[in-house]
């Protein structure tokens, strides 16, 4: 028997992989959610009391300090020395509990500022990351390096995986933490609901931050969640690998904000300040290794991922995190 270990288990991903595990009821596989209440993964001592009662065989690790843009931008500091004590302790620990695999959750941010296109799993160490979110980058780096080296002196199955930019139900909207899509949706819901309530919804302007050129890959959670379940069970290499949609599904952030406002069936208008940051203009990953494995797999649809979620915001505003 199986017992996984999801640390970071209550947010976006965590949460999408225990539907799709409600979903598919694997009878030779235990899974235990652990979030933030379960232990404090800066402390060792907290993070070996978990393990300790869990007892995992396999741990899929999601637990990070992580923020949008402009969160990283004003707090690299804290990024880099809160993600490396979580990372050094869970991988530490599960070492010591002799646990037969661990997967990692990377992030395609991780990459080298100045690169070519598309980017891949061997080019994670060529160069600085954007100076945006250093801190963050450099400590998910880091935790290639360590699988590497519990591979090379014990043999152990440490390795990770690259999602690129993922959003879906149970994703935090905090204003000035959350990535794109879930602030955007926050704001688009705010505006509509709360803004200016005497003014008609058609004479109501909704601000993308920044000139919503640059073009970004999403993949929707659960989508995610299917994927790194298959790579817990099947994928046995300590080289990471990239779990992206395709080349062609990249957008333009733009045509989120244009999606988003589908969605809610917006009927105002549009509007980018370019006073905003942009951030890096592309980070275009190639999912060849994915799919020279896996070349079947259909990622859901964008738009319909869109409204998913947005209306899984909507029914459940009370409780998202926000």
């Amino acid at each position: 028997m199986k017992k996984v270990l999801v640390t970071g288990g209550t947010g976006l991903v965590g949460k999408a992989l225990e539907e799709v595990i409600k979903q598919q009821q694997p009878k030779d596989e235990e899974w235990y959610f652990a979030g933030s209440k379960d232990a404090d993964l800066k402390d060792l001592m907290a993070t070996q009391a978990l393990f300790d009662k869990v007892k995992p065989t396999h741990v899929i690790h999601l637990a990070a300090m992580v923020g949008g843009l402009f969160h990283n931008m004003n707090n690299n500091l804290d990024f880099l020395r809160h993600n490396l004590l979580i990372n050094d302790h869970v991988l530490q620990t599960a070492h010591k509990h002799k646990c037969t695999k661990v997967v990692s959750c990377l992030s395609t941010c991780i990459f080298p500022d100045k690169t070519t296109y598309p980017i891949d799993e061997t080019m994670v160490h060529n160069g600085p990351p954007h100076p945006s979110n250093y801190g963050y980058s450099y400590a998910k780096r880091l935790i290639d390096i360590q699988n590497h080296a519990y591979h090379d002196k014990y043999g152990h199955s440490f390795t990770s995986v690259i999602p690129c930019n993922i959003f879906g139900p149970h994703d935090n909207y905090q204003p000035e933490v959350s990535h794109v899509i879930p602030g955007m949706i926050y704001r688009m819901h705010k505006l509509i609901n709360e803004d200016e309530p005497d003014k008609p919804e058609s004479e109501k302007v909704f601000t993308v931050y920044g000139s919503g050129k640059p073009l970004r890959q999403f993949i929707y959670s659960l989508d995610l969640a299917e994927l790194m379940i298959w790579v817990l069970r099947n994928y046995d290499s300590v080289e990471p690998i990239v779990l992206s949609v395709d080349e062609q599904q990249e957008v333009t952030i733009y045509e989120v904000a244009e999606a988003i406002a589908k969605a809610f069936d917006f009927k105002g208008k549009l509007v980018c300040d370019v006073s905003k940051a942009d951030g890096q203009y592309k980070k275009t990953a190639s999912n060849a290794k994915l799919r020279s494995l896996l070349p079947d797999y259909t990622f859901t649809e964008f738009d319909k991922a869109i409204k998913s979620s947005v209306e899984w915001f909507r029914s459940n505003f009370d409780q998202a995190r926000k």
